[in-house]
C-alpha cells in the first residue's frame, strides 16, 4: 500500500512511515479484511467512511505537520487519520458527531496505544477551548468554510478541507497570515461524505 502511495505522490517521509506503522486493517470490521489495503474508502457504519488510503496521506501531507503540532480533526470517524496524526507526533483533539463512532474509535485508538482528546459533538464549532491549532484537517465534506475554525487556526498554520456539494468538493488548504487574513491553495476535486452540523445521538 505504501509503495503505491509512494507512486501516486506521497513523498513525506514522515507521513510514509506513519502509514506504514498503523495497521488499516484493525479500523474495518473482521467480516472486511481483505480490503483493507486497497487504495478505496469503505464503509464504516453511520452512513460514514474511511476514507482511501491516498486521501489520508494526502490531506495529512498537506498540513505539513512537525512533532509536537498541536491538531485538530474535524470527523475522527474510525479512528484511522487520528491514529495516522498521532504516530507522526501531533498532539490531537478530535471531534466526531456520530455517537456510535465516537465509541468505536475510541476502543480502536486505546487498543493500539494513543490517547488523543476525543469529543463528541459538533466539528463546525470546532475547539475554541483548546485553540488555537498549528493545523486543522476537515474529514468531511463542508458546504463552505467555517469561520468558528478559522478562528481557532493561529499564525501561519494550516487548514486543510474539502469544500462543495454533497458527494463533489475541491480540497483546499488555507494559511493564515499575519494580518489574520488567509492564503488560499486548491488542490484538486474530491469526494466526501458530508459535514452536519446536527449532532446525532
Amino acid at each position: 500500500m505504501v509503495e503505491d502511495l509512494q507512486v501516486k505522490g506521497i513523498h513525506n517521509k514522515s507521513v510514509l512511515n506513519a502509514m506504514q506503522l498503523i495497521p488499516r486493517h484493525y479500523f474495518f470490521d473482521s467480516s472486511f479484511l481483505e480490503f483493507a489495503y486497497q487504495d478505496k474508502a469503505f464503509p464504516i457504519g453511520a452512513g460514514q467512511t474511511i476514507s482511501q488510503p491516498f486521501t489520508v496521506g494526502f490531506q495529512t501531507q498537506l498540513l505539513e505537520l512537525k512533532k509536537g503540532h498541536k491538531i485538530l480533526e474535524i470527523g475522527t470517524g474510525s479512528g484511522y487519520q487520528t491514529a495516522i496524526l498521532c504516530a507522526i507526533g501531533a498532539r490531537v483533539w478530535s471531534v466526531e458527531r456520530q455517537k456510535e463512532l465516537f465509541i468505536k474509535s475510541k476502543g480502536s485508538l486505546d487498543h493500539l496505544g494513543y490517547s488523543p482528546s476525543l469529543f463528541f459533538g459538533d466539528g463546525y464549532k470546532g475547539l475554541a477551548t483548546y485553540a488555537p491549532f498549528d493545523g486543522i484537517l476537515v474529514t468531511c465534506g463542508a458546504p463552505f468554510l467555517p469561520e468558528k475554525l478559522v478562528e481557532q487556526l493561529k499564525t501561519g498554520g494550516r487548514l486543510v478541507i474539502p469544500i462543495g456539494a454533497d458527494g463533489k468538493q475541491i480540497m483546499y488548504r488555507y494559511t493564515k497570515k499575519a494580518d489574520g487574513t488567509l492564503q488560499e491553495e486548491v488542490f484538486g476535486d474530491c469526494a466526501f461524505v458530508p459535514m452536519l452540523e446536527k449532532v446525532a445521538k
